[in-house]
């Protein structure tokens, strides 16, 4: 395996609210926490990217080295997301951190119970909200190990349409 590419840190951002995508962005941009930010506006579409599916279906090979993930989208919700991703056997083992405004108890444990990495609730201050963002950042883009597979290195691998 190629030492460079394995280095290459990508983040699959989830987020319909462009105003928290432009934060984000700038929150890691700032710290130079990864390589590439690719940003989905809603669930169907992070599904597609992640299944090298539709507009994505020739993207870079890998998966990214997490997923920042918001709930509440259109077409398919965050949790919807997660589940889905959480019972595919090649998707299984991205982390995936939901970035929420949601603070309700209901919504954080059937994250959990789903298999959600961590669950962050979204500062309404801005300064709150970089320093939350970089946090995330530092941990799942530096620190952390991502799993096998991560970045563009090996073909996609070819999945079934959802039924």
């Amino acid at each position: 395996m190629d030492t460079e590419n394995r280095n290459i840190k990508n983040v699959l951002l989830v987020e319909d609210d462009s105003r928290d995508v432009q934060l984000t962005l700038a929150a890691l941009a700032e710290h130079h926490l990864a390589n590439k930010v690719f940003v989905v506006r809603d669930g169907a579409e992070a599904l597609d990217y992640l299944c090298h599916r539709g507009k994505f279906a020739t993207r870079a090979h890998g998966n990214p080295v997490v997923v920042l993930l918001d709930n509440k989208m259109p077409k398919v919700s965050g949790l919807e997301v997660l589940k889905i991703m959480k019972a595919d056997a090649q998707l299984k083992t991205i982390p995936v951190v939901v970035l929420t405004s949601s603070r309700e108890t209901p919504d954080v444990r059937e994250f959990y119970e789903h298999g959600v990495n961590a669950y962050v609730v979204k500062p309404v201050d801005f300064s709150e909200f970089m320093k939350a963002v970089n946090q995330v950042g530092v941990f799942w883009a530096a620190i952390n190990e991502p799993p096998p597979g991560a970045g563009p290195v090996g073909p996609p691998i070819p999945r079934p349409p959802p039924s």
